[in-house]
């Protein structure tokens, strides 16, 4: 599942980040984003969910969609049955 497509208010954890663009990916890893944390989505721009303001591990960051869809999460619900 791709952070762009989790739901207002719901916690994954980031399984990786595959951007066509490699300087998209390496802008995700300098902001903080790597395999293993926590984000959570808390806000949502009104449109279309554009951007997107995330928590990730205790920091707030805001998203446009092409940087959320290049991010792989593992919802928490899926986290808790593993």
């Amino acid at each position: 599942m791709r952070l762009s497509d989790l739901g207002m208010g719901k916690a994954a954890r980031v399984r990786g980040l595959a951007a066509a663009d490699p300087t998209l990916e390496q802008k995700l890893r300098e902001v903080g984003f790597a395999e293993g944390d926590e984000v959570e989505i808390v806000h949502v721009g009104p449109l279309n969910r554009k951007p997107l303001c995330v928590r990730l591990n205790r920091t707030l960051i805001a998203l446009r969609a092409d940087e959320a869809a290049a991010i792989s999460v593992e919802p928490r619900a899926a986290m808790e049955t593993n």
